[in-house]
């Protein structure tokens, strides 16, 4: 069993730049962040492999977002700039500890709220 725990939301100013964490209570294979908006389905906003050797970005995400991981200390970080109002959305930390299959270790959540 992998814990996850996410830190790093609050309220920000569109245009500003923020970065979440998640750590996990054990090595983890790969680590994704996904986020859900009011109203709207979950989706993923990126995914790193195990030493950062591959990572996936949404396409239509691509560029304002960064997901990089510090294994020493299990830890995986999303950096946003340019934060946009859009961007308002809960974002989750998932976790798999083998390669392929699905993300079953999922974190609480941190919310991220961006002011026009």
């Amino acid at each position: 069993q992998v814990r996850l725990v996410e830190s790093g939301g609050g309220l920000v100013q569109a245009g500003d730049s923020l970065r979440l964490s998640c750590t996990a209570s054990a090595r983890t294979f790969s680590m994704a962040w996904f986020r859900q908006a009011p109203g709207k389905e979950r989706e993923i906003v990126g995914e790193i492999s195990w030493s950062g050797a591959t990572t996936y970005y949404k396409p239509s995400l691509q560029g304002r977002f960064t997901v990089s991981r510090d294994d020493t200390k299990n830890t995986a970080y999303l950096q946003i700039h340019s934060l946009k109002p859009e961007d308002t959305a809960v974002y989750y930390c998932a976790a798999k500890v083998v390669n392929g299959g699905q993300y079953n270790y999922w974190g609480q959540g941190t919310q991220v709220t961006v002011s026009s």
